[in-house]
């Protein structure tokens, strides 16, 4: 960091297994990537090719070396993924890995049904050769899952090798775990963490209140994913108490109130002489 600060809380290093930040690149330039890693290179771990989008984007491979030469490892969407599979080429995907050599996959289920012993089958296979991302609920608002299955889901999903279960909130941060408005499910979100161990799972987060509720809920070391890549740094200062949003969770208690009670006196003191 570029100056000392007292009550900063200690967040992980790269190459780190929590604490994780991932951008979600939807057709960046060559250059903007390249404007993106002098900028943020050191607070990102992993970057995900939106959608469908590494399908059409120029420079492709180029902006795989580039994020992989700075430390960053790229991966492509879900929703990619799915679309290979509901054609049947699930082994055309596995060869398009292997062409642009990315050693992180995701398997996902969220715009198709896949049978979930299938999906699980298909985890083991990729985990053996790659790091695996798994994600865990519907694009669809209209399909509810219980947390029943949500919990098991996730946990047959890293017992067949995931390295951590994404749970779905879309680009857009309104569905999954997240209710239409963008709030979170407190109540599913609660009854998940009882069960699955909240290291293994990265929350989509993209909207700042999202991210600002994990923070508060789990501290300044989850996972968030699905972030604009104008939004890396503001998010650190969110899991730094460096932003008005979470400034008084990391500092001591006394200080805490000590500050807000000066403000508070200030007010009393303001409205006297009013009076």
């Amino acid at each position: 960091m570029n100056f000392e600060l007292s009550y900063i809380p200690q967040r992980e290093v790269k190459p780190r297994q929590k604490g994780l930040n991932m951008m979600m690149d939807k057709g960046l330039g060559l250059r903007e990537a390249e404007h993106f890693i002098e900028a943020n290179e050191h607070l990102t771990d992993i970057v995900k090719f939106g959608f469908g989008t590494s399908y059409v984007t120029k420079n492709f491979e180029e902006k795989i070396k580039l994020y992989k030469d700075n430390n960053i490892r790229p991966y492509l969407g879900g929703t990619l993924f799915e679309a290979f599979y509901a054609r049947g080429k699930f082994e055309d995907y596995i060869r398009v890995l292997d062409k642009f050599d990315l050693d992180l996959a995701e398997i996902s289920d969220g715009s198709i049904i896949i049978n979930h012993d299938e999906k699980c089958e298909l985890i083991r296979r990729l985990s053996k050769d790659r790091t695996v991302l798994s994600e865990v609920g519907s694009k669809d608002s209209g399909i509810l899952i219980s947390p029943n299955r949500w919990i098991k889901m996730m946990t047959n999903e890293l017992e067949a090798g995931s390295w951590k279960v994404i749970a779905e909130g879309r680009e857009a941060g309104n569905v999954g775990v997240f209710r239409p408005n963008g709030t979170a499910h407190t109540l599913l979100i609660n009854k998940i963490i009882a069960k699955v161990k909240p290291e293994d799972i990265l929350w989509e987060a993209p909207q700042k209140n999202q991210q600002v509720w994990f923070i508060k809920l789990f501290g300044s070391n989850v996972n968030l994913g699905n972030i604009a890549p104008n939004e890396i740094i503001p998010l650190e200062c969110l899991r730094l108490g460096l932003r008005g949003d979470t400034f008084f969770d990391f500092l001591p208690k006394d200080y805490a109130e000590r500050l807000k009670q000066v403000d508070s006196d200030n007010d009393s003191d303001s409205d006297e002489n009013q009076d």
